[in-house]
């Protein structure tokens, strides 16, 4: 074969690179950034759809961020491309920790006592039998209130860093150019 290993992949191998990559995790997070940065548009634009994504990250509407992120970028004449990218920051290993901070968030913000807060095991019993209705109290509606503050604050603070890092990042690219431009 032309193009077979020297050496087979072995299961252990195999196992590994399923939980943790060859590479690293931090060459996956490097390509997305230069994704988002070398769109051209303006760093407006771009950091707008950032701050959409990262905004639709905080909900708890999993399975629809990427259709609110496309939309809230559409509204505010974001790059829908960077906003659906920046969708990914509610992940596996992120979406425990939103849904967390914005329950703690929203029973704070709501003032619901400890007694009337549900418990897991009433949590999970409702959700065995689909009482959708009996968990909107007790869990989707401080989910959805805290949520609110924390889509806020991620959106503008990751449109403050997009918006410098475009900037940033075209301003050299236009050097670049100019200086590749001026010695051929």
């Amino acid at each position: 074969m032309l193009f077979r290993r020297r050496k087979p992949v072995t299961i252990s191998e195999r196992l590994r690179s399923i939980v943790w990559p060859r590479k690293g995790f931090a060459r996956g997070l490097r390509y997305v950034t230069l994704r988002v940065l070398r769109l051209s548009s303006t760093p407006h634009s771009i950091a707008v759809g950032v701050a959409a994504g990262a905004a639709s990250s905080f909900t708890p509407f999993f399975g629809l961020h990427i259709l609110i992120a496309v939309a809230l970028a559409f509204l505010f004449s974001g790059n829908l491309v960077a906003a659906a990218i920046t969708t990914a920051l509610a992940n596996p290993v992120t979406i425990p920790m939103i849904l967390t901070a914005s329950y703690e968030l929203g029973t704070a913000i709501l003032g619901v006592e400890s007694a009337h807060a549900a418990s897991s095991a009433d949590v999970m019993r409702m959700v065995e039998h689909l009482d959708l209705p009996a968990l909107w109290g007790p869990v989707f509606k401080p989910m959805l209130v805290g949520s609110l503050p924390l889509a806020a604050g991620g959106a503008v603070l990751s449109y403050i860093a997009a918006y410098q890092a475009a900037r940033l990042f075209q301003k050299r690219r236009r050097a670049r150019t100019k200086e590749l431009g001026s010695s051929s």
